[in-house]
């Protein structure tokens, strides 16, 4: 099934993105596919792992790698390699002859349009990647890690010289609308990782983010402007499905965190999903069609 006047915008959320992969695991198995696809931070994931038509590495980035114990974890951070172990996670699992290799050929072989979004650390620029950017597996997985880097929880990617940290912090607030729309969209199927009521509180102790981030100042604005983008970009995703633009789903529970790495936690959320995506199946249908 292909709808190619649509839109798949993927949220982020660290691992919540567990939740969000059975919808993509869904859309995989029945074979529906879109005139364009974009994800932030760990819905970058999303984002490559839809275009390789991979339902396995699909739930196995946010379910099955938590069992390997090089991902990351307190000791991980404590060693300095980050909370998350990013250059183990993008540059080292995904490569042929690995538990969690990534089809790169049948990526590549595709043709949809796609955006990951990124921040330079250096200008709080954002940065969207794009299918004519990632001309191998390593570049490609490079510009995943880039979109998905937690500032203190990640060591900062560097690209062509140019550190980056997490597209979250960028100008849509986390869900990349903008990018969407930008390149002419004007029909979406979005999956947040948060709940419908969800809007972010203003940063109680800006002074603390620009303590901490002297080295990056940049960062420590994003920090502080986010919750006003996300607000911004979530009451747009809100009148866009009043006006019939937009199907937006939105987790009912969430039993995990960003940073969880408990696989039965992460089992139960990816089951969640399941049953949520199976309740809403019809209607995603139903406008998808329409």
């Amino acid at each position: 099934m292909q709808f190619a006047d649509t839109a798949l915008v993927m949220e982020g959320g660290g691992m919540r993105n567990s939740y969000t992969a059975a919808c993509v695991s869904r859309l995989l198995a029945e074979g529906v596919s879109f005139g364009w696809v974009g994800g932030i931070s760990a819905g970058s994931s999303h984002t490559v792992n839809f275009l390789s038509q991979d339902p396995f590495r699909t739930k196995e980035a946010f379910v099955g790698m938590s069992l390997d114990p090089h991902i990351g974890g307190w000791g991980s951070f404590l060693r300095g390699r980050g909370y998350f172990d990013s250059p183990y996670i993008y540059e080292q699992a995904p490569m042929p002859g690995t538990e969690h290799p990534f089809d790169y050929a049948r990526f590549s072989a595709g043709s949809t349009p796609y955006r990951m979004g990124a921040t330079r650390a250096d200008t709080g620029e954002t940065v969207y990647f794009g299918r004519d950017d990632a001309g191998d597996l390593a570049t490609l997985m490079k510009q995943v890690r880039a979109s998905s880097t937690m500032p203190v929880f990640m060591r900062t990617t560097w690209i062509d010289g140019v550190p980056y940290v997490d597209g979250a912090l960028g100008s849509s607030g986390g869900v990349p609308l903008e990018a969407a729309e930008s390149d002419g969209f004007e029909k979406f199927l979005v999956l947040l990782t948060r709940p419908r009521d969800y809007f972010k509180e203003p940063v109680s102790r800006p002074q603390v983010l620009r303590r901490a981030f002297r080295r990056w100042p940049k960062v420590a604005d994003a920090l502080i402007a986010r919750p006003a983008r996300y607000n911004a970009t979530k009451r747009r995703l809100l009148e866009l499905e009043k006006q019939g633009h937009a199907q937006l789903f939105f987790p009912e529970t969430m039993p995990v965190n960003s940073r969880d790495l408990n696989t039965s936690r992460l089992e139960r959320s990816y089951a969640l999903g399941e049953e949520q995506t199976d309740r809403e199946w019809d209607g995603w249908m139903r406008f998808l069609a329409s």
